[in-house]
């Protein structure tokens, strides 16, 4: 399964790693420094969903406001969650096609069973 592509984020950490060269961003871009930002980023996800119940959460897609928030924290998440693993040099699509096979055997699917006669 490490052999398929899942991910493919070399364009967005060239895009990353020019955004922070081009600010002299480097010396802040440690991976202390950035696990501590994407945690920041995932409690201001977290915030959106806080007190809403599962049936308003549904319905975040029909209020572009809100909508829109939303999908500014989810791209923080991910963008601080691909700068780390590129300063840490961690192949993402490894890890999460490594992860999907020992999930796939840590919860393995229910085999069918054969109705009875």
């Amino acid at each position: 399964m490490s052999e398929q592509r899942l991910i493919e984020t070399t364009a967005l950490e060239t895009a990353l790693q020019q955004f922070a060269d081009a600010r002299d961003w480097q010396r802040f871009h440690t991976p202390r420094n950035l696990m501590l930002a994407l945690v920041g980023e995932v409690g201001e996800l977290a915030e959106i969903f806080q007190w809403l119940t599962d049936e308003e959460v549904a319905q975040l897609a029909d209020d572009p406001a809100r909508f829109s928030h939303l999908q500014e924290e989810v791209a923080d998440v991910l963008l601080y969650l691909v700068r780390l693993a590129s300063v840490l040099k961690l192949d993402i699509n490894a890890a999460v096609c490594d992860k999907l096979q020992k999930n796939a055997v840590k919860y393995p699917a229910p085999v069918p069973t054969a109705p009875a006669a």
